[in-house]
């Protein structure tokens, strides 16, 4: 059995769904392929994404791919595309009716297996939970500091804050993301697949999720 397949089959987190306020039954959203120069590292899915089995199926998905400049076609070509959160399942709400941190044991079993079969160009890391897994001791600090140091990093690895709309207070309280940060992100996302779409075939379709 394949990777992708193992972790669609994934079932682990079946008794912690149950207990939660939504009593859902994990459904694994794996959107990768070796190969793909772009890599999406998020948080976990929401409800709609698990509904949809899609990854950012959402507004906070219409808000990223404005932030990088791919259309939906090119999101969701899983060839140039790969998205690889720290939990494939939606995790659930908790009291508040706020979306539940993921899971620790999603990244434990899976997220090292799958990073041996990626070797992306581009890493955008979106929230605290991907920018700590990958970027460790240098996204000390919090987000708004991690992505405040978003040149360290550049031009392979861009830190975002999650593109929620909770966050638009954010973007009004820190005007150079929008300013500095994007346009480099665009002209990187833009430059890599310009580089990749001339030394490659046409995309392969991909399989229903």
């Amino acid at each position: 059995m394949t990777l992708i397949n193992q972790i669609r089959n994934c079932r682990l987190c079946a008794p912690r769904f149950a207990a939660t306020a939504t009593r859902h039954a994990p459904r694994p959203v794996v959107w990768f392929r070796p190969g793909a120069p772009i890599l999406i590292a998020g948080q976990a899915p929401g409800m709609r994404v698990h509904l949809a089995g899609r990854p950012f199926a959402d507004r906070s998905g219409d808000r990223l791919r404005d932030w990088t400049g791919i259309d939906e076609d090119i999101f969701y070509d899983r060839s140039r595309v790969a998205v690889v959160p720290m939990a494939f399942c939606f995790p659930g709400y908790d009291a508040r009716g706020a979306d539940l941190p993921p899971p620790p044991i999603c990244s434990a079993t899976w997220h090292e297996r799958v990073m041996e079969q990626l070797s992306p160009g581009l890493l955008i890391l979106v929230g605290g939970h991907a920018q700590r897994w990958h970027l460790g001791s240098a996204a000390k600090g919090g987000v708004t500091e991690t992505v405040r140091r978003w040149r360290d990093h550049a031009p392979v690895i861009f830190p975002l804050p999650h593109p929620s709309w909770r966050n638009t207070g954010w973007l009004k309280r820190n005007p150079w993301f929008e300013a500095e940060l994007l346009p480099e992100l665009r002209h990187a996302v833009d430059q890599i697949l310009r580089e990749t779409d001339d030394t490659s075939g046409p995309a392969l379709p991909d399989p229903l999720p």
